[in-house]
Protein backbone atom coordinates (compact mmCIF):
# COMPACT_ATOMS: atom_id res chain seq x y z
CA UNK A 1 0.00 0.00 0.00
CA UNK A 2 3.21 2.37 1.07
CA UNK A 3 4.27 2.05 -2.30
CA UNK A 4 1.14 2.24 -4.02
CA UNK A 5 0.95 6.19 -2.72
CA UNK A 6 4.47 7.20 -2.77
CA UNK A 7 3.68 5.80 -6.76
CA UNK A 8 0.72 8.59 -6.61
CA UNK A 9 2.50 11.17 -5.13
CA UNK A 10 5.39 10.91 -7.35
CA UNK A 11 2.45 10.77 -10.28
CA UNK A 12 0.71 13.73 -9.03
CA UNK A 13 4.17 15.79 -8.13
CA UNK A 14 5.36 15.28 -12.40
CA UNK A 15 1.78 16.15 -13.16
CA UNK A 16 1.24 19.23 -11.45
CA UNK A 17 5.20 20.55 -12.46
CA UNK A 18 3.97 19.65 -15.97
CA UNK A 19 0.85 21.63 -15.94
CA UNK A 20 2.80 24.50 -14.19
CA UNK A 21 5.53 24.48 -16.77
CA UNK A 22 3.08 24.69 -19.53
CA UNK A 23 1.03 27.01 -18.46
CA UNK A 24 3.84 29.98 -17.56
CA UNK A 25 5.25 29.11 -20.77
CA UNK A 26 2.17 29.93 -22.47
CA UNK A 27 2.04 32.89 -20.90
CA UNK A 28 5.21 34.36 -21.37
CA UNK A 29 5.09 32.84 -25.04
CA UNK A 30 1.87 35.43 -26.09
CA UNK A 31 4.10 37.68 -24.30
CA UNK A 32 7.34 37.27 -26.17
CA UNK A 33 4.99 36.72 -29.58
CA UNK A 34 3.88 39.99 -29.01
CA UNK A 35 7.33 42.23 -27.97
CA UNK A 36 9.05 39.89 -31.67
CA UNK A 37 6.52 40.53 -33.73
CA UNK A 38 6.48 44.30 -32.68
CA UNK A 39 10.46 44.45 -32.95
CA UNK A 40 9.88 42.68 -36.61
CA UNK A 41 7.46 45.01 -37.78
CA UNK A 42 9.02 48.49 -36.21
CA UNK A 43 6.77 49.10 -33.27
CA UNK A 44 7.01 48.39 -29.38
CA UNK A 45 4.90 45.95 -28.34
CA UNK A 46 3.35 45.71 -24.78
CA UNK A 47 5.73 47.84 -22.73
CA UNK A 48 3.07 49.48 -20.03
CA UNK A 49 2.49 46.12 -17.57
CA UNK A 50 5.64 45.86 -15.82
CA UNK A 51 8.82 46.52 -16.80
CA UNK A 52 9.30 45.69 -20.55
CA UNK A 53 5.82 45.05 -20.24
CA UNK A 54 6.38 41.70 -18.44
CA UNK A 55 3.49 41.96 -16.10
CA UNK A 56 1.20 41.90 -19.29
CA UNK A 57 0.53 37.94 -19.46
CA UNK A 58 -1.07 38.85 -15.61
CA UNK A 59 -3.02 41.65 -16.84
CA UNK A 60 -4.33 39.86 -19.71
CA UNK A 61 -5.52 37.08 -17.26
CA UNK A 62 -7.27 39.20 -15.29
CA UNK A 63 -9.08 40.84 -17.89
CA UNK A 64 -9.81 37.55 -19.28
CA UNK A 65 -11.40 36.63 -15.81
CA UNK A 66 -13.29 39.67 -15.42
CA UNK A 67 -15.41 39.68 -18.98
CA UNK A 68 -18.89 38.37 -19.26
CA UNK A 69 -19.27 35.18 -20.20
CA UNK A 70 -22.13 35.86 -23.45
CA UNK A 71 -23.83 32.76 -25.15
CA UNK A 72 -25.77 34.20 -28.36
CA UNK A 73 -29.44 33.38 -27.81
CA UNK A 74 -29.17 30.68 -31.20
CA UNK A 75 -26.45 28.97 -30.20
CA UNK A 76 -26.52 25.53 -29.03
CA UNK A 77 -25.64 25.66 -25.40
CA UNK A 78 -24.01 22.47 -24.17
CA UNK A 79 -21.78 22.03 -27.07
CA UNK A 80 -20.68 26.36 -27.12
CA UNK A 81 -19.64 25.93 -23.79
CA UNK A 82 -17.72 22.34 -23.82
CA UNK A 83 -15.74 23.17 -27.25
CA UNK A 84 -13.20 25.57 -25.93
CA UNK A 85 -12.49 22.89 -23.31
CA UNK A 86 -12.09 20.39 -25.77
CA UNK A 87 -9.48 22.24 -27.36
CA UNK A 88 -7.16 22.88 -24.13
CA UNK A 89 -7.72 19.20 -22.17
CA UNK A 90 -6.47 17.83 -25.48
CA UNK A 91 -3.52 19.61 -25.78
CA UNK A 92 -2.36 19.56 -22.16
CA UNK A 93 -2.45 16.05 -22.33
CA UNK A 94 -0.61 15.36 -25.67
CA UNK A 95 2.18 16.16 -23.26
CA UNK A 96 1.75 13.04 -20.75
CA UNK A 97 4.22 11.45 -22.65
CA UNK A 98 6.92 13.65 -23.74
CA UNK A 99 9.96 12.65 -21.60
CA UNK A 100 11.66 15.36 -19.84
CA UNK A 101 14.86 13.68 -18.94
CA UNK A 102 16.67 9.86 -18.11
CA UNK A 103 15.28 8.10 -15.14
CA UNK A 104 16.64 9.28 -11.71
CA UNK A 105 17.23 7.68 -8.56
CA UNK A 106 15.48 9.32 -5.68
CA UNK A 107 14.92 7.56 -2.17
CA UNK A 108 16.35 4.04 -3.84
CA UNK A 109 13.60 4.17 -6.22
CA UNK A 110 14.16 5.00 -10.10
CA UNK A 111 11.73 7.60 -11.09
CA UNK A 112 11.26 7.92 -14.97
CA UNK A 113 10.86 11.87 -15.64
CA UNK A 114 7.64 11.24 -18.01
CA UNK A 115 4.60 11.24 -16.74
CA UNK A 116 3.07 7.92 -18.87
CA UNK A 117 5.65 6.07 -20.99
CA UNK A 118 3.45 3.82 -23.41
CA UNK A 119 4.61 1.69 -25.72
CA UNK A 120 2.33 3.02 -28.30
CA UNK A 121 2.86 7.04 -27.86
CA UNK A 122 2.91 8.12 -30.97
CA UNK A 123 -0.29 6.49 -31.62
CA UNK A 124 -1.87 8.34 -28.34
CA UNK A 125 -0.82 11.85 -29.62
CA UNK A 126 -2.51 11.19 -32.87
CA UNK A 127 -5.33 10.07 -31.38
CA UNK A 128 -5.45 13.26 -29.05
CA UNK A 129 -4.53 15.53 -31.96
CA UNK A 130 -7.70 14.20 -34.07
CA UNK A 131 -9.99 14.79 -30.87
CA UNK A 132 -8.89 18.66 -30.95
CA UNK A 133 -10.34 18.74 -34.49
CA UNK A 134 -13.79 18.53 -32.39
CA UNK A 135 -12.95 21.39 -30.35
CA UNK A 136 -12.51 23.67 -33.42
CA UNK A 137 -15.36 22.17 -35.66
CA UNK A 138 -18.28 22.26 -32.40
CA UNK A 139 -17.13 25.64 -31.60
CA UNK A 140 -17.47 26.81 -35.20
CA UNK A 141 -20.82 25.34 -35.66
CA UNK A 142 -22.88 25.68 -32.42
CA UNK A 143 -22.30 29.48 -32.31
CA UNK A 144 -25.01 29.39 -35.45
CA UNK A 145 -22.70 32.09 -36.73
CA UNK A 146 -22.18 32.04 -40.68
CA UNK A 147 -18.54 33.17 -39.87
CA UNK A 148 -17.99 30.56 -37.26
CA UNK A 149 -19.12 27.98 -39.12
CA UNK A 150 -16.93 28.55 -42.33
CA UNK A 151 -14.12 28.38 -39.77
CA UNK A 152 -14.71 25.71 -38.00
CA UNK A 153 -15.48 23.97 -41.31
CA UNK A 154 -11.77 25.23 -42.14
CA UNK A 155 -10.29 24.31 -39.41
CA UNK A 156 -11.15 20.63 -39.65
CA UNK A 157 -10.55 20.27 -43.31
CA UNK A 158 -7.19 21.84 -42.39
CA UNK A 159 -6.47 19.65 -39.29
CA UNK A 160 -7.35 16.32 -40.96
CA UNK A 161 -5.67 16.95 -44.45
CA UNK A 162 -2.40 17.77 -42.54
CA UNK A 163 -2.59 15.60 -40.02
CA UNK A 164 -2.14 12.97 -42.87
CA UNK A 165 0.95 14.69 -43.53
CA UNK A 166 2.35 14.57 -40.23
CA UNK A 167 1.88 11.00 -39.56
CA UNK A 168 3.59 10.37 -42.87
CA UNK A 169 6.47 12.09 -41.73
CA UNK A 170 7.10 10.21 -38.56
CA UNK A 171 7.14 6.93 -40.33
CA UNK A 172 10.51 6.67 -41.22
CA UNK A 173 11.69 7.61 -37.58
CA UNK A 174 9.46 4.77 -36.27
CA UNK A 175 11.59 2.72 -38.77
CA UNK A 176 15.36 4.17 -37.22
CA UNK A 177 13.87 3.85 -33.81
CA UNK A 178 12.10 0.58 -34.24
CA UNK A 179 9.55 1.79 -31.42
CA UNK A 180 6.36 3.83 -31.21
CA UNK A 181 7.24 4.77 -27.53
CA UNK A 182 9.07 8.52 -27.06
CA UNK A 183 11.57 7.63 -24.60
CA UNK A 184 12.53 4.90 -27.19
CA UNK A 185 12.87 7.73 -30.07
CA UNK A 186 15.27 9.81 -27.54
CA UNK A 187 17.39 6.88 -26.58
CA UNK A 188 17.62 6.12 -30.38
CA UNK A 189 19.71 9.58 -30.74
CA UNK A 190 22.25 9.02 -28.04
CA UNK A 191 24.53 8.74 -31.22
CA UNK A 192 23.52 11.53 -33.70
CA UNK A 193 19.73 13.40 -33.58
CA UNK A 194 17.78 12.36 -36.71
CA UNK A 195 17.31 15.52 -38.16
CA UNK A 196 21.12 14.99 -39.58
CA UNK A 197 19.31 12.01 -41.43
CA UNK A 198 16.03 12.62 -42.19
CA UNK A 199 15.92 16.22 -43.36
CA UNK A 200 12.43 15.97 -45.70
CA UNK A 201 11.00 14.28 -42.68
CA UNK A 202 11.70 16.98 -40.57
CA UNK A 203 10.56 19.80 -43.41
CA UNK A 204 7.47 18.01 -43.83
CA UNK A 205 6.66 17.46 -39.83
CA UNK A 206 7.37 21.25 -38.97
CA UNK A 207 5.27 22.42 -41.83
CA UNK A 208 2.19 20.50 -41.16
CA UNK A 209 2.91 20.89 -37.06
CA UNK A 210 2.10 24.82 -37.81
CA UNK A 211 -0.73 23.74 -40.18
CA UNK A 212 -2.03 21.56 -37.14
CA UNK A 213 -1.50 24.64 -34.57
CA UNK A 214 -3.33 26.66 -37.48
CA UNK A 215 -0.24 29.19 -37.46
CA UNK A 216 0.65 32.15 -40.45
CA UNK A 217 0.99 31.17 -43.18
CA UNK A 218 -1.65 28.61 -42.11
CA UNK A 219 -4.43 30.26 -40.38
CA UNK A 220 -7.31 30.40 -42.38
CA UNK A 221 -10.13 28.93 -39.71
CA UNK A 222 -9.15 32.08 -38.13
CA UNK A 223 -8.84 34.88 -41.36
CA UNK A 224 -9.79 38.04 -39.26
CA UNK A 225 -10.02 40.00 -43.09
CA UNK A 226 -12.80 37.29 -43.94
CA UNK A 227 -14.38 35.66 -41.15
CA UNK A 228 -13.83 38.03 -38.55
CA UNK A 229 -12.06 35.22 -35.70
CA UNK A 230 -13.85 32.39 -37.46
CA UNK A 231 -14.61 29.43 -35.24
CA UNK A 232 -13.72 31.37 -32.06
CA UNK A 233 -15.91 34.74 -33.43
CA UNK A 234 -18.92 34.39 -31.03
CA UNK A 235 -17.02 33.74 -27.98
CA UNK A 236 -15.93 35.92 -24.84
CA UNK A 237 -14.36 35.57 -21.27
CA UNK A 238 -12.80 33.22 -20.46
CA UNK A 239 -13.96 30.58 -23.26
CA UNK A 240 -12.01 32.43 -25.16
CA UNK A 241 -9.28 32.53 -23.19
CA UNK A 242 -9.50 28.45 -22.85
CA UNK A 243 -9.06 28.97 -27.34
CA UNK A 244 -5.87 30.60 -27.14
CA UNK A 245 -4.26 29.17 -24.26
CA UNK A 246 -5.17 25.57 -26.23
CA UNK A 247 -3.07 27.27 -29.14
CA UNK A 248 0.28 27.82 -27.25
CA UNK A 249 -0.14 24.64 -24.97
CA UNK A 250 -0.47 23.45 -28.90
CA UNK A 251 2.76 25.25 -30.06
CA UNK A 252 4.89 23.61 -27.04
CA UNK A 253 3.71 20.46 -27.17
CA UNK A 254 4.67 20.05 -31.04
CA UNK A 255 7.95 21.92 -30.09
CA UNK A 256 8.01 18.88 -27.69
CA UNK A 257 7.32 16.74 -30.51
CA UNK A 258 9.73 18.03 -32.93
CA UNK A 259 12.83 17.97 -30.32
CA UNK A 260 12.05 14.47 -29.15
CA UNK A 261 11.70 13.19 -32.70
CA UNK A 262 14.24 15.15 -34.40
CA UNK A 263 16.67 16.84 -32.20
CA UNK A 264 17.14 14.64 -29.44
CA UNK A 265 14.75 15.24 -27.38
CA UNK A 266 16.62 16.10 -23.39
CA UNK A 267 20.03 14.92 -24.80
CA UNK A 268 22.64 18.37 -24.38
CA UNK A 269 25.87 19.20 -22.71
CA UNK A 270 26.78 21.00 -19.60
CA UNK A 271 23.01 21.85 -18.92
CA UNK A 272 20.18 19.42 -16.68
CA UNK A 273 17.94 17.29 -19.58
CA UNK A 274 14.61 19.16 -18.84
CA UNK A 275 16.53 22.69 -19.29
CA UNK A 276 17.87 21.29 -22.84
CA UNK A 277 14.14 20.30 -23.63
CA UNK A 278 12.51 23.51 -22.11
CA UNK A 279 15.33 25.34 -24.33
CA UNK A 280 14.45 23.43 -27.43
CA UNK A 281 10.69 23.71 -26.96
CA UNK A 282 10.77 27.99 -26.92
CA UNK A 283 13.02 27.64 -29.96
CA UNK A 284 10.89 25.80 -32.08
CA UNK A 285 7.97 28.36 -30.64
CA UNK A 286 10.15 31.46 -31.85
CA UNK A 287 10.80 30.41 -34.81
CA UNK A 288 7.39 29.63 -35.79
CA UNK A 289 6.49 33.43 -34.50
CA UNK A 290 9.37 34.14 -36.66
CA UNK A 291 7.73 32.77 -39.36
CA UNK A 292 4.54 34.53 -38.36
CA UNK A 293 6.13 37.55 -38.89
CA UNK A 294 7.66 37.12 -41.98
CA UNK A 295 5.12 35.09 -44.70
CA UNK A 296 1.93 36.16 -45.76
CA UNK A 297 -1.15 34.20 -45.75
CA UNK A 298 -1.92 31.35 -48.06
CA UNK A 299 -4.85 31.20 -49.74
CA UNK A 300 -7.07 28.49 -48.88
CA UNK A 301 -7.08 26.72 -52.22
CA UNK A 302 -3.26 26.79 -52.04
CA UNK A 303 -3.47 25.66 -48.78
CA UNK A 304 -5.08 22.52 -49.52
CA UNK A 305 -3.12 21.81 -52.42
CA UNK A 306 0.43 22.14 -51.07
CA UNK A 307 -1.17 19.04 -48.34
CA UNK A 308 -2.51 16.90 -50.74
CA UNK A 309 -0.19 17.34 -53.93
CA UNK A 310 3.19 18.62 -52.24
CA UNK A 311 3.78 17.31 -48.71
CA UNK A 312 1.83 13.78 -48.57
CA UNK A 313 3.21 12.56 -51.59
CA UNK A 314 6.76 13.91 -50.61
CA UNK A 315 6.52 11.93 -47.67
CA UNK A 316 5.42 8.58 -49.33
CA UNK A 317 8.63 9.03 -51.64
CA UNK A 318 11.02 9.72 -48.33
CA UNK A 319 9.65 6.33 -46.68
CA UNK A 320 10.16 4.57 -49.63
CA UNK A 321 13.63 5.68 -50.02
CA UNK A 322 14.44 5.12 -46.19
CA UNK A 323 13.40 1.87 -46.51
CA UNK A 324 15.42 0.99 -48.93
CA UNK A 325 18.31 2.37 -47.80
CA UNK A 326 17.77 0.27 -44.37
CA UNK A 327 17.70 -2.87 -46.24
CA UNK A 328 20.56 -2.41 -48.43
Amino acid sequence: MSTWIAGCIVLMVKMALVLGVLLFLAAYLVWAERKLLGRLQVRLGPNRAGKFGLLQPIADAVKMLCKEDIVPDAADRMIFLLAPAVVAITALMMFAVVPFGPPIILWGREIPLVISDINVAILYVFALSSLGVYGVALGGWASNSKYALLGGIRGAAQMISYELALGLSLIPIVMLSRSFSLVDIVNAQSGYPFILVQPVSFAIFFISAMAESKRIPFDLPEAENELGAGYHTEYSGMRFGLFFIGEYVHMQVLGALVAVFFLGGWRGPFLPPPVWLVLKIIFVALVMIWIRGTLPRLRYDQLMEFGWKILIPASLVNIVITGAVILI
